[in-house]
């Protein structure tokens, strides 16, 4: 069973935020083949943008980027990956109690994810902003310092000091 955070549990395939079956099998508690039986006994109620079976390389990708998966790493059986609204179809193909109340905290989770998506995108705004104000405080500071060395190179007045 898997506890703590699902957000964790959500990976970005084809431009989808998506979760794969065998973490959706772990968090309804039933099997992984049991969850794909249903899926495909009901496959009209999943079109491509609600699921899709992922590719060699993207299982190779996503083995690479996860431990916990790394037993799909040699199976011949390539994992599906559900969107958000894939996942909230699961509910009325897997038709528990469990699955119904594990539904309700992967909505939660894929909204928090977005939150999140949202919060990074006006920091990374913020941090261009202050990026900016120093590029110009910076580049202000040296044509000080030029202007000032080019001042002193045709200051034409007699040292003072011992002569040689």
């Amino acid at each position: 069973m898997i506890r703590g955070s699902y957000e964790s549990l959500i990976f970005e395939f084809r431009g989808y935020k998506v979760m794969v079956d065998s973490d959706l099998a772990a968090l309804y508690e039933t099997e992984t083949k049991i969850l794909k039986q249903q899926v495909k006994r009901n496959i009209n109620r999943f079109p491509q943008d609600f699921m899709f079976e992922l590719t060699k390389e993207e299982t190779n990708q996503l083995v690479t980027n996860c431990d916990r998966l790394s037993s799909l790493k040699h199976s011949s059986v390539y994992p599906m990956a559900f969107t958000e609204q894939g996942v909230a179809m699961l509910s009325s193909v897997l038709r528990s109690n469990r699955a119904i109340e594990m539904n309700i905290e992967i909505m939660r989770a894929f909204a928090r994810y977005r939150a999140i998506l949202v919060e990074n995108v006006d920091i990374n705004k913020r941090i261009e902003e202050l990026d900016d104000k120093i590029n110009r405080v910076f580049e202000y500071l040296l044509d000080k310092i030029q202007g000032f060395d080019s001042n002193k190179a045709s200051d034409s007045r007699n040292k003072i000091g011992y002569k040689k």
